[in-house]
């Protein structure tokens, strides 16, 4: 089977992808740990869980939707829960389960949060583009989501 090489115009399209992959989540997190006291995955935890139904998520559904295996996100959880931000308790439905809960506590810091968040995107993303163009790029990532979760694992959080 032989390469298909990029162009240079695909090259270029790659490159800035890349550019983006790599700097906008540093820039997301420097905000965030600055202005909140969280990191960009903390703060998407939370986020997570303050919009599911009574702010509760099981603690499988809440690592799919944040792409997290379970060590990982029970570590963070774990963190979260000792800043009285999140609690854990066992699912009613199946005792072997875990519920994680967005606490009073929580809901205040996402709500403090949101507006820095919020302004950091759109200064580094929203806000540098046009309407045209948010378009596009919600099209273009959505075919790259597609491409790269095929069975809508995680895609599904992002559809709106």
């Amino acid at each position: 089977m032989s390469t298909q090489w990029l162009d240079d115009e695909e090259m270029t399209a790659w490159l800035r992808l890349v550019g983006v992959v790599e700097l906008l989540p540093g820039i997301l997190d420097t905000q965030l740990r600055r202005d909140a006291g969280v990191t960009h995955y903390e703060y998407y935890v939370l986020a997570m869980l303050s919009e599911a139904p009574q702010r509760t998520l099981r603690m499988t559904a809440l690592a799919q939707r944040t792409n997290a295996t379970l060590p990982r996100l029970s570590h963070v959880v774990k963190r979260l829960e000792d800043r009285g931000l999140v609690d854990r308790f066992p699912c009613p439905e199946d005792a072997r389960a875990t519920n994680a809960r967005l606490t009073a506590e929580g809901w205040k810091k996402i709500k403090a949060t949101a507006p820095g968040h919020v302004g950091t995107v759109r200064e580094h993303v929203i806000d540098v583009l046009t309407p045209e163009q948010i378009s596009q790029l919600a099209d273009i990532a959505g075919a790259i989501l597609e491409s790269i979760d095929p069975d809508a694992d995680l895609s599904s959080v992002y559809r709106r």
